[in-house]
């Protein structure tokens, strides 16, 4: 079988804020840590580096930043995805332009297209920029869901390479690979069930969680990669109250705040993401606690 795109752990950065303003020396050294701690991918401007509240100038600062900080050592995947076809285009185009590996794109928003809408809206995005796209299917958040008949469909063209799937949904992952192909990368968006994705036939996950804990989530998906499932299953036991006390808030809150107990940043996110609850603060304590991580 041919050898993915993309494997293994990619983070789904934060972006971290202070006074208002991107703190881009916090982000620099999280980049460096995340590198250090083994991760095989970077993401930034995703969801959980909160693009919906950052503006255009910011969003491609970011991007450009953490191409700087990466100088070359590790694949970076920006988001570049919006609702509107021809802005998701113009992000995509600058993704491209300062260097990026590739555009993680999320089915848009909020209109709630149909499939051969979302088919058009991508197809539209491969024809103007010549990059390889991750599709970005969250429903959860999206209010659409892009089908596997579809996903296959756009798998023909040249530079849609594969997807990051938020369903959690594991029988769907065993169904498209088979419809989508060898070739068809498979990433999944979804922390607690990625062991399961990935004897599915996965090849990795952007994560949540890697924000907070690198090494324990390399390490988990190296052995997973590996073969060596009762070792993943150990990493897996390890990580799953983290991965759950990482949304006991509205992410990434939770994840800022984890970061700001270890001294990496402030905890500041974008209204309307408010500080995580005293709730969600004793047990992501509690979760990294069991991590090993404090």
């Amino acid at each position: 079988m041919p050898d993915p795109m993309f494997k293994g752990v990619l983070p789904a950065l934060v972006t971290p804020f202070r006074d208002g303003q991107v703190d881009e020396k916090a982000f620099v050294a999280l980049v460096e840590r995340q590198i250090a701690g083994g991760v095989h991918g970077l993401v930034p401007v995703g969801t959980t580096g909160e693009s919906a509240t950052l503006s255009h100038d910011e969003h491609r600062r970011v991007t450009e930043l953490c191409i700087q900080t990466a100088a070359g050592r590790l694949p970076v995947v920006a988001g570049t995805g919006s609702n509107s076809t021809d802005e998701a285009i113009e992000l995509t185009r600058h993704a491209k332009a300062v260097g990026c590996d590739a555009a993680l794109i999320v089915t848009p928003y909020y209109n709630r297209p149909s499939q051969e809408g979302m088919y058009a809206h991508y197809a539209a995005i491969a024809e103007a920029v010549q990059i390889p796209i991750l599709v970005y299917n969250v429903p959860g958040r999206t209010g659409v869901d892009i089908s596997n008949d579809t996903l296959a469909r756009l798998s023909k063209l040249p530079n849609i390479v594969g997807v990051k799937d938020a369903t959690g949904d594991l029988a769907r992952a065993s169904q498209q690979r088979l419809m989508c192909g060898d070739d068809w990368t498979m990433l999944t968006g979804d922390d607690p069930t990625a062991l399961g994705y990935l004897a599915h036939g996965g090849h990795g996950c952007i994560s949540v969680t890697a924000n907070v804990a690198p090494e324990q989530v390399s390490a988990f998906f190296n052995d997973a990669m590996g073969g060596q499932w009762q070792g993943a299953l150990y990493g897996q036991d390890r990580l799953i109250r983290l991965h759950k006390a990482l949304f006991s808030d509205a992410s990434p809150s939770p994840t800022k705040f984890a970061l700001a107990h270890l001294g990496l940043c402030a905890e500041d996110a974008r209204l309307p993401i408010t500080p995580a609850s005293e709730a969600s603060r004793k047990e992501v304590l509690a979760a990294m606690h069991d991590a090993g991580l404090i």
